[in-house]
């Protein structure tokens, strides 16, 4: 499982982006509609930080910011590490988890394309799951 390629795990991945001005809700709105839990920020196209639902918790909410106002700018983690989507998926397990992070955003020459989360692990495992679940639901119907 974490020898599949990021390039594999991000394919038909929709890069969701913010500028530095964007305010917290406008961020939290956008990433609330995609259902993703963190937003890449850029300038002029190339990554320069990365906002994450933790960081609205943490950096917004629990200091007393007023996310109406507040910019990404000033609470996102700029500068953020990011991988290679040629690099396998265990390596950015391994940056997640020696750096306490759930989410690395994917760059090619300094571009996001992707980024990969904790989640992205369970891969096909998850969908063999939820498929298992469904099974399971359907076999107590029928008895």
């Amino acid at each position: 499982m974490p020898q599949r390629s990021i390039q594999h795990v991000i394919a038909g991945q929709q890069v969701v982006t913010a500028s530095e001005e964007m305010t917290v809700t406008e961020a939290a709105q956008i990433m609330s509609k995609a259902s993703i839990g963190a937003i890449l920020v850029v300038d002029e196209g190339r990554l320069v930080g990365i906002f994450t639902e933790r960081d609205a918790l943490n950096r917004v909410l629990a200091k007393g910011l007023d996310p109406t106002v507040t910019s990404l700018a000033q609470v996102m983690t700029a500068k953020p590490m990011t991988v290679s989507p040629t690099l396998p998926l265990g390596h950015a397990l391994h940056m997640m988890y020696d750096g306490g992070f759930r989410h690395v955003p994917v760059v090619d020459k300094g571009r996001p394309i992707g980024v990969v989360s904790a989640r992205d692990a369970l891969g096909d495992e998850q969908c063999n799951f939820e498929r298992e679940l469904l099974q399971r639901e359907d076999i107590n119907e029928i008895l």
